[in-house]
């Protein structure tokens, strides 16, 4: 039993009761009363103003509601002191008091918000540590219902209204409200109350394995969105300070690919921490709000639970996690023939060297059901302090590969591993409408076309490059390429390819490019990769870009006019009949005639509208014709040159024959 109850009182610039904590405001009092359990005695009562840390851009600080209820004016709250000095003064008073054995000291509030919903998170917020004596506490009102076998207690004065007291007699409702309470506490402790099984606030996530055969709760979950990208889930469980997530009750989710998508499912310990997690709906990480609704048990299974099925069981995963590390670490980009002993040479060496749990057992590598290498590994770290050395070590090299590093959880190693045994992930997906031509969305009068070797291809390049990187690259080759003849080559989800088509202004220039500049390495930040340059046509290029089809096609202007010819022509004739290989998953499309095929729309850069596995349908002015989704998308960039050296010319502000801004 304690020896000393300290009860305590916090009130913000905004919403109070019921909603305190449901407006990110910040705190602008803390009254504590401190009650002596053995002398049975109020010891002292402290009443702090705090300064919030907006007080120096908000002219007025404080809500309507709150200067009524606690009697608070600007200049108080103003000249107030800032919320780690209020804790440090009531914590020197509270140990002189306790004889500085505060581990016997209880807190008591009147309900959860005080703590949970406020205290703690502006502390995080504040970046500083609460006096453990914080980490625990009694609910007035849970253990009043439980001793007296009451109904539940809405506030302090229904309380003392089932007691038959009357309420003190001070006008500020900070003091009143303990002084109330001390005196409830007292009556419960002179009835016969023990005050013995105190709530817990969890100031870490427990890492934790979720079976697919665990129930769970519908009522505990919430999906939290708009996460940044590269938080873990002990950010997640940051966000949610002062409520308790179960063991392992973050789940990161992912995308087909992998990667993480901003949204994650969080499992609480009870309903009535999912209810107040709700409450953080549109608070902050930085300056991004996060969206908080409800979710089920079985979203939560679903992303987290580990599969006993045709994928295999993970065996390995559990033997992996059960080492105890307190920290994950995600690596990508490793090259595929890593091995345990190179990963663990990649965190010992250099200023940040450190040490994985358990060495070479500490790494975890994915594999596809074949057992070949993805470029994906976990590794375990047994404290905080390596993993901060770890992530340090972002972006550095293992042989020709720079990796990237992450901090993940138990839940993430499951869904990685799973997803990783899966056939279905690594199948190639067909397209919706088989039978279409695939066209580029570049004008075919920009393509340069002929069986003339003027051209060459680049091929590996860093995702990241640029134009600009690729006349690097080239050095004194760069003089040699045509006005407007460097072409980024994309995919359909609008992503870089990895690929380029240059126009040179002659076969033997191309020719020295591709004898000089294949295989050399471009240096791109600490990544090195080595290009592949071959020299090719005209024809070659569109034969690629167009999956072999014919060249002519009909061409609309981002007006949705069809140009004349030459830049528009088209064979006339009936369309062929590509209807049948649509199936029925697709709207039926109309035939027009004199079109070979359907008409083409020029959409900003990066790529049009459409999803990997639904085309987009749209129709210009007097047109209603469909148009399909490519497998690449060459995006233009020109440059001029001036003197010795290229430099990038400005984007074009329209469609107009002989630029491609697209």
């Amino acid at each position: 039993m304690a020896s000393h109850y300290v009860i305590m009182y916090t009130a913000t610039a905004g919403a109070n009761g019921p909603l305190l904590g449901t407006d990110e405001e910040d705190i602008v009092l803390l009254q504590f009363l401190v009650w002596d359990a053995v002398c049975r005695k109020t010891v002292t009562e402290q009443q702090y103003i705090v300064r919030p840390p907006t007080e120096d851009i908000n002219e007025n600080v404080l809500g309507e509601q709150c200067r009524e209820d606690f009697r608070l004016t600007e200049d108080q709250v103003k000249n107030g002191q800032p919320l780690e000095n209020v804790i440090d003064s009531f914590d020197a008073i509270l140990s002189k008091i306790a004889e500085s054995n505060t581990s016997r000291v209880a807190m008591v509030t009147d309900g959860q918000l005080h703590l949970r919903q406020v205290l703690h998170p502006k502390a995080l917020s504040r970046n500083f540590t609460l006096p453990d004596y914080y980490n625990s506490f009694y609910d007035l009102r849970k253990e009043f219902k439980s001793f007296y076998h009451s109904e539940d207690m809405a506030s302090v004065p229904d309380m003392l209204s089932f007691l038959a007291m009357e309420e003190d007699s001070a006008e500020e409702l900070a003091t009143r409200t303990v002084r109330d309470m001390g005196r409830i506490l007292s009556r419960m402790i002179a009835d016969g109350h023990r005050f013995v099984l105190p709530e817990s606030i969890m100031i870490r996530l427990e890492p934790g394995i979720c079976s697919r055969t665990e129930e769970v709760d519908s009522g505990c979950v919430v999906r939290a969105r708009g996460l940044p990208w590269q938080s873990s889930d002990q950010d997640i469980a940051k966000f949610f300070r002062g409520l308790n997530i179960a063991k392992g009750g973050v789940a990161l989710c992912l995308s087909p690919q992998g990667r993480r998508n901003g949204e994650a499912l969080i499992r609480f310990i009870s309903p009535e921490h999912r209810d107040m997690a709700l409450k953080r709906h549109k608070h902050h990480i930085g300056n991004r709000y996060i969206e908080v609704y409800k979710a089920t048990g079985e979203d939560f299974i679903n992303v987290a639970g580990e599969l006993f099925s045709s994928l295999g069981n993970n065996n390995e995963a559990q033997t992996f996690l059960s080492r105890g590390g307190q920290v994950i670490i995600r690596m990508r980009g490793l090259p595929y023939d890593c091995t345990p002993k190179q990963v663990v040479e990649f965190f010992e060496s250099g200023e940040n060297g450190c040490q994985i749990l358990d060495n070479e057992d500490g790494v975890l590598f994915v594999r596809k059901p074949d057992g070949r290498a993805t470029g994906d590994a976990f590794v375990l770290f047994g404290s905080e302090e390596d993993s901060t050395k770890a992530l340090a070590k972002h972006r550095e090299i293992i042989g020709s590969r720079y990796i990237e590093l992450f901090r993940s959880t138990t839940a993430e190693v499951q869904q990685v591993l799973n997803r990783s045994m899966d056939p279905r992930t690594y199948e190639q997906q067909q397209p919706l409408i088989a039978q279409l031509p695939q066209v580029p969305l570049l004008p075919q009068q920009i393509i340069t076309s002929g069986t003339r070797k003027d051209c060459i291809r680049l091929r590996g390049l860093p995702f990241e490059a640029q134009v600009e990187h690729i006349l690097e690259f080239l050095g004194e080759l760069a003089k040699s390429i045509v006005y407007q003849g460097v072409h980024m080559v994309y995919n359909a989800q609008g992503q870089p390819s990895g690929e380029a088509f240059i126009q040179m202004d002659s076969e033997h220039s191309a020719y020295l490019a591709s004898q000089q500049r294949h295989h050399r390495y471009m240096v791109f930040g600490k990544k090195q990769r080595y290009i592949e340059v071959f020299q090719c046509s005209g024809e070659d290029m569109n034969m690629v870009l167009t999956g072999g089809l014919p060249a002519q096609r009909p061409i609309v202007s981002p007006g949705g006019t069809v140009l004349a010819p030459p830049f528009g022509a088209f064979p006339l004739g009936p369309a062929p009949p590509v209807l049948n290989a649509v199936g029925a998953v697709t709207p039926r499309l109309p035939a027009y005639p004199g079109m070979a095929y359907p008409t083409m729309f020029y959409w900003p850069y990066p790529s049009p509208p459409v999803s990997p596995s639904s085309p987009y349908y749209g129709s210009p002015p007097h047109m209603a014709t469909p148009a399909t989704p490519p497998h690449h998308t060459i995006v233009n960039r020109g440059y001029s040159v001036k003197g010795d050296r290229p430099t990038l010319s400005p984007p074009a502000r329209g469609f107009e024959p002989g630029t491609s801004r697209l």
